[in-house]
């Protein structure tokens, strides 16, 4: 179609259809408006993110990122507004020596008053460093498949269970908040399918510990908005939706469309990584974290309040990509030029 015959086009739809068309337009008009306030009403006004980059993110890079760089990193993250920042992992260097500055980093990061700042703990040694560490809440990391359990922390989900609960126990003494993490709800590596009242059984006992909030991990990011939603379903059963997050990886592309699923289902908490960053060294093939920069633009784009500054936060992304020498999976930052 040519220029001239396409605007001709755009005038007669504009002023000149027939007057047996107009109500029709009117009425579609009508109906889209009316299906998209009710669309938002089913959505949460406010939405909380942890971002993950600074532990999740960073802990499977081969080349160990230095201390100076992680600070500075988390400092830009809370610049721009993000309300958590889990800022690295207590574990043994053995097993993570990308985590191996975990106190130094802990110690040198600036603080704010209204941002937290969580840590995993893994087991009850490295709680303790933690809390030494000035820690002021903490995570523990279990999973939904046996198999990834025992390559993952070398135990059964069971005992897995049987340590954490020496963790809050600990915390509980403390006063010291503790977020429960359960990986592989949606697949695993080694398994396959997950069934979710296996995810339901492990969500409940961490609750039932006392973990104020469950993650929920589609660790190699097999989901699909329909195992996310079913998945929720049955763990909703056990476990109030208003202590669930979720926590998707990218790998198939359905990262954002499983997070929208989930925010239509009540979910008000949700992890990303700035700039996409992270993986899983125990999952091949898993690709990075959703991309913390692509969920504020969403969920921007939804009228949903998040707090979040997202100029900075892309300056945050830029920061780390250049840093580790790559481009950034943030579809949005791409579009940006944004590295």
């Amino acid at each position: 179609m040519s220029w001239a015959k396409m605007a001709t086009t755009v005038r007669l739809y504009g002023r000149g259809l027939p007057s047996w068309v107009r109500p029709i337009r009117r009425f579609s008009a009508a109906a889209s408006r009316a299906a998209t306030v009710g669309f938002l009403k089913h959505l949460p006004e406010t939405i909380k993110i942890v971002e993950v980059g600074p532990r999740d993110g960073l802990q499977n890079e081969k080349t160990v990122v230095p201390t100076d760089v992680k600070i500075r990193l988390i400092n830009m993250l809370s610049e721009a507004g993000l309300p958590v920042i889990e800022t690295t992992s207590f574990v043994s260097p053995k097993w993570v020596p990308q985590m191996a500055d975990q106190d130094e980093v802990m110690r040198g990061i600036e603080k704010y008053p209204n941002i937290k700042y969580p840590v995993l703990t893994p087991n009850l040694k490295g709680f303790q460093a933690a809390v030494n560490a000035g820690a002021k809440e903490v995570a523990i990391f279990g999973a939904a498949s046996e198999l990834f359990s025992k390559k993952n922390i070398n135990c059964s989900v069971e005992e897995s269970l049987q340590r954490f609960e020496e963790v809050t126990q600990a915390a509980q003494e403390s006063g010291i908040p503790v977020r429960g993490y359960v990986s592989c709800v949606l697949g695993c590596p080694y398994e396959g399918n997950v069934h979710p009242e296996k995810v339901a059984q492990v969500a409940k006992k961490l609750y039932s510990m006392g973990c104020y909030e469950i993650s929920l991990g589609d660790t190699i990011g097999v989901g699909t908005p329909g195992s996310m939603q079913e998945m929720l379903r049955v763990v909703s059963m056990d476990v109030p939706v208003k202590a669930l997050a979720v926590h998707c990886h990218d790998t198939y592309g359905q990262a954002l469309a499983n997070i929208l699923t989930a925010i239509q289902m009540g979910i008000s908490v949700v992890d990303s990584s700035v700039a996409g960053l992270g993986g899983c060294p125990y999952a091949q093939g898993a690709s990075g974290n959703v991309a913390t920069e692509d969920v504020i633009y969403m969920l921007h784009g939804l009228g949903i309040h998040t707090g979040v500054d997202l100029p900075k936060l892309m300056d945050a992304g830029a920061f780390i990509c250049r840093a580790l020498n790559r481009k950034t999976n943030s579809k949005v930052s791409q579009a940006f030029c944004r590295l």
